[in-house]
């Protein structure tokens, strides 16, 4: 019997190891353009986000609270975790809506339906930083 023939695994995806990474940029270097990239992404987001800005106000105003409010260590990582969970979600979700909005400017079923999905996935990120911050204050309040 004849198998049909295939690429080799290292030929097949060979597009997709050299998409990978930049080229001769390794070590430090490849971490200092990172940082700056960091930087420009930040500088962005709070420079145009509406949703960024208020979430990094809350998280400004909520980290002094964090102390006050934790009880032990691991209280005050839940908290802050939470918070920069939540803005790590709200980025990915602004980058999603702007590349879909670069995709395809005009209305569309399907970029509705992907934004949709980012819209819910902050939801959530609110949610649980909203049930970890809760928590937190039952415990040390005893409400």
């Amino acid at each position: 019997e004849m198998k049909p023939q295939r690429q080799s695994e290292s030929t097949e995806y060979k597009h997709l190891r050299e998409q990978a990474a930049l080229p001769g940029r390794g070590g430090i270097a490849r971490i200092w353009a990172a940082f700056w990239n960091t930087v420009g992404g930040l500088r962005e987001g709070l420079g145009t986000e509406a949703a960024i800005k208020q979430e990094v106000a809350i998280t400004l105003l909520a980290f002094p609270l964090s102390f006050f409010i934790a009880t032990n260590l691991w209280t005050w990582v839940a908290l802050i975790g939470s918070l920069l969970f939540l803005l790590a979600v709200e980025f990915l979700n602004t980058a999603i809506e702007r590349l879909c909005n670069h995709v395809q400017p005009e209305l569309h079923a399907a970029i509705r339906v992907t934004k949709d999905l980012g819209s819910a996935a902050v939801f959530f990120a609110i949610l649980l930083a909203g049930l970890i911050w809760i928590a937190a204050l039952l415990a040390r309040f005893g409400f």
